[in-house]
């Protein structure tokens, strides 16, 4: 997960695998989930991602006059922060989705048809860790609840930076540290005993729930994300806690 090197075993659930499995389980996990990632997320987050991301849109602040404004969304297959953003800002907004998974990606494509902004909206398979995007070519990139199932991170923060024009921003929303006492307690027992119990009430397993707590419990803390950006050359690198730590946003500008 954190800059490991190939063939080394990492947990996937209940089991060990290695870095070249680890790829094509996450692949599965989103296939299996796709149509049900709404649904998913509010398991995960209680709903609150629905105003989290609704913060971290405003945080983007994409221009809302006739500015054009050319963004990335990595890992955003169905389309939520792309349809936001449309929705924040002006005509000249386009977005481009990105995103390794196809079933994910089919969602996104009937949502954005379904909202009238094909014209505005497209979307392309692609791996985080090697982007099929000139160098400068992007105002903003946006991920969300995504960079955490990359496998090599440090390889996705370098081409995040690679695709940013100078000047262009660098933008993260994932699962973080709780730094609340007792609420940390509170959303372990929600994590590792709720959620998985939930997702087999709800979607017929509970495997994929069980990797997704654990993606989350394995992404680096606050700090450590922060000084993996700046190593990846961004500077005025911020973060902004939400709902004492739960998720955080992860901010830096390509200078």
């Amino acid at each position: 997960m954190e800059n490991s090197q190939n063939n080394t075993a990492t947990s996937f659930g209940f089991r060990d695998v290695t870095e070249d499995e680890r790829q094509g389980l996450v692949n599965q996990v989103f296939a299996t989930v796709a149509e049900r990632y709404d649904l998913m997320n509010d398991l995960m987050s209680g709903g609150l991602h629905r105003l989290w991301k609704r913060d971290f849109v405003t945080w983007l602040n994409p221009p809302k006059g006739a500015t054009a404004f050319r963004h990335l969304d990595v890992a955003g297959g169905t389309g939520d922060i792309a349809l936001r953003v449309a929705g924040a800002s002006g005509p000249n907004t386009t977005s481009v989705i990105c995103d390794i998974s196809p079933e994910m990606l089919a969602v996104g494509r009937r949502r954005v048809h379904d909202a009238g902004l094909d014209a505005r909206i497209t979307c392309i398979e692609g791996n985080a860790e090697t982007l099929a995007f000139e160098a400068s070519s992007f105002d903003a990139y946006t991920i969300a609840f995504g960079i955490r199932n990359v496998t090599h991170i440090d390889r996705a923060l370098a081409e995040a930076y690679r695709v940013l024009k100078p000047g262009g921003r660098f933008l993260c929303l994932e699962f973080s540290e709780v730094q609340v006492p007792l609420l940390d307690r509170l959303y372990d027992f929600h994590s590792f005993e709720v959620i998985p119990r939930l997702g087999k009430l709800t979607a017929g397993a509970a495997e994929p729930y069980q990797y997704l707590v654990e993606s989350i419990r394995k992404f680096p803390k606050q700090e450590a994300f922060a000084g993996m950006i700046r190593d990846a050359g961004f500077e005025r690198v911020s973060y902004r806690n939400l709902t004492g730590g739960v998720a955080a946003m992860h901010s830096g500008w390509k200078i």
